[in-house]
C-alpha cells in the first residue's frame, strides 16, 4: 500500500437525490507490481472488512470539495467494482481534519498525475 488513511466514504444516490452511507474503515492506495502506472483504491468497512470502495485511478480524476466541509472531496469513478459489478459511482470521503484531507487530496492528485 502506498497510502493509509481512515475515512468516512459516501456514495451519491442519483435516484433519491442523496449521499449514502456506504462504510467507514481504512481507504487504500495500491499500487501493481507489474504495472506501477495502475493504482487500485480499496476501502474495507472496518469490522466486517466488506469492500466498500475498490476502483483503478484514472488520468481524469478529480477531487473537488464537497459544499460545507473543508474535510470532504467528491469525485467520480466509471468503474468501482465494491458490490461485484462494474459501475459508475460518485463518492465523497470525509476524513477525520482538515490536516488529513489536505494529505488525502495532494497524495491522490500526485498518484492520478502518474497513471497518465
Amino acid at each position: 500500500s502506498i497510502f493509509e488513511q481512515k475515512a468516512k466514504l459516501f456514495r451519491f444516490d442519483g435516484e433519491s437525490g442523496e449521499w449514502k452511507e456506504r462504510g467507514f474503515g481504512i481507504c487504500k492506495f495500491l499500487q501493481n507490481k507489474q504495472d506501477k502506472k495502475k493504482i487500485r483504491v480499496l476501502m474495507r468497512r472496518d469490522k466486517t472488512l466488506k469492500i466498500c470502495a475498490n476502483h483503478f485511478l484514472a488520468a481524469d480524476m478529480k477531487l473537488a470539495p464537497h459544499v460545507g466541509s473543508l474535510k470532504t472531496w467528491v469525485y467520480s469513478t466509471y468503474a468501482d467494482f465494491a458490490d461485484e459489478e462494474l459501475k459508475g459511482e460518485t463518492f465523497a470521503i470525509q476524513l477525520g481534519s482538515v490536516e488529513k484531507a489536505k494529505k488525502y487530496k495532494k497524495k491522490f492528485e500526485e498518484l492520478v498525475a502518474q497513471v497518465k
